[in-house]
């Protein structure tokens, strides 16, 4: 919520009461209360702290879409809850404050990058096959990896009969034994980077997700989630053609 001061008749009318001119005039007939005095006009509040009352009527700003990212630990299910008893990503999110759901998965043996919303339109846009948003994968592999296999990652490997869309990769550090490479996906098949690893006899040792579109993993710990700010939530957007889409017909979501 914005704990910045707003002039009083904008939050009134942030609030849904009415419009900032009618506002004015409620508080110009003194039927406006700020913490339990007359209001005037000209005045600032501060979001979620100052109490504004119309007519007697505690006002609040409707609580708008929630965008986190979480940090999701390894050995936890990408589900809202498991019948099998498992950890589940519920148990990170307390404190979100509404009910907010998995944008995508993260199998129980991979970590990093879970965006999660209350927003059904953002998160079907965002894994709809159609739009190729990339997810930045860091990937520790069992022998070290070859050229050759790097470059049949890229151009796509035969998984239950269909090809994968070409990908991106690279080698972060080579050793003796094995190899940490980067893989930028633009699908999102089940398991894929997994399945394309066994299909090259390849041991995956550790997969983490550092990034969705414009999003970055960064210094966020594992177990834990911020919210996504407003130019992150507007990249994810464009990345999904949503603000392209209102643009064109003028809808608002």
């Amino acid at each position: 919520m914005n704990k910045k001061p707003m002039r009083l008749q904008k939050y009134i009318a942030a609030c849904g009461e009415t419009s900032r001119r009618k506002a004015e005039e409620l508080i110009t007939k003194g039927r406006v209360k700020v913490n339990g005095h007359p209001a005037i006009i000209g005045m600032s509040v501060v979001p979620g702290k100052d109490k504004v009352l119309v007519n007697d009527v505690l006002l609040s700003i409707p609580r708008g879409k929630v965008y986190i990212a979480l940090n999701k630990p390894r050995g936890y299910v990408t589900t809202m809850s498991d019948e099998l008893g498992r950890k589940c990503i519920t148990e990170l999110i307390e404190g979100v404050g509404t009910r907010v759901f998995p944008v995508g998965r993260l199998d129980r043996d991979s970590e990093g990058l879970l965006l999660m919303t209350d927003d059904g339109d953002f998160a079907n846009a965002l894994t709809h096959p159609s739009k190729h948003v990339p997810k930045i994968y860091h990937v520790s592999v069992r022998p070290a990896i070859t050229e050759s296999k790097l470059t049949m990652i890229e151009t796509g490997i035969e998984l239950d009969g269909i090809k994968t869309a070409p990908a991106k990769a690279h080698v972060l550090n080579q050793y003796a034994d094995r190899s940490m490479i980067e893989i930028t996906l633009f699908e999102g098949r089940n398991r894929e980077i997994r399945r394309m690893c066994e299909k090259l006899g390849l041991e995956v040792a550790r997969l983490s997700r550092v990034g969705v579109g414009n999003i970055k993993l960064g210094g966020l710990k594992p177990g834990t989630w911020r919210e996504l700010d407003d130019k992150e939530v507007a990249s994810l957007e464009r990345a999904a053609g949503l603000i392209e889409y209102e643009k064109k017909t003028g809808a608002r979501r």
